[in-house]
């Protein structure tokens, strides 16, 4: 059942992006599939153009990882709170499955340094909003 989630959900924010996008903001699992975007084309190159370049760490695994850079940023509202400091690390990304058109998005992983959440991500399908308006936006 996660499984046929996660492809419903590609669908669905594939489709949302044809004609006049729309912006989604949503949490993501730490442990999503995502790749770097497809490299360009090399000129006369004859094969198929690749959707999606090589497959990134995993969310939960920069998590964990002690040389992930987070960065302090404070927040003016976080869930009934005023001025929350969180950590956060952002990227742009490609989330990928087998048979589904590949969904441009940009993640925001986020820790709590007082341990009072759990660490998670949102994804945001326009790539222009800065990882502070995400959050914003979200909460």
């Amino acid at each position: 059942m996660g499984a046929d989630s996660a492809y419903a959900i590609i669908r669905w924010l594939s489709d949302l992006q044809q004609g006049q996008p729309i912006t989604v903001i949503t949490r993501l699992r730490l442990d999503a599939a995502l790749y770097d975007s497809a490299p360009e084309r090399a000129t006369g190159q004859m094969d198929r153009p690749r959707l999606k370049g090589y497959r990134l760490p995993t969310l939960a695994s920069l998590a964990h990882d002690p040389e992930t850079r987070w960065e302090r940023v404070r927040l003016h509202r976080w869930y009934g709170e005023t001025n929350r400091e969180v950590e956060i690390i952002s990227q742009p990304a490609v989330w990928y499955h087998n048979g589904l058109p590949p969904l441009p998005l940009r993640w925001v992983l986020i820790r709590d340094p007082q341990g009072k959440f759990s660490t998670q991500t949102l994804l945001c399908t326009d790539l222009l909003l800065s990882p502070i308006q995400i959050l914003e936006y979200f909460v």
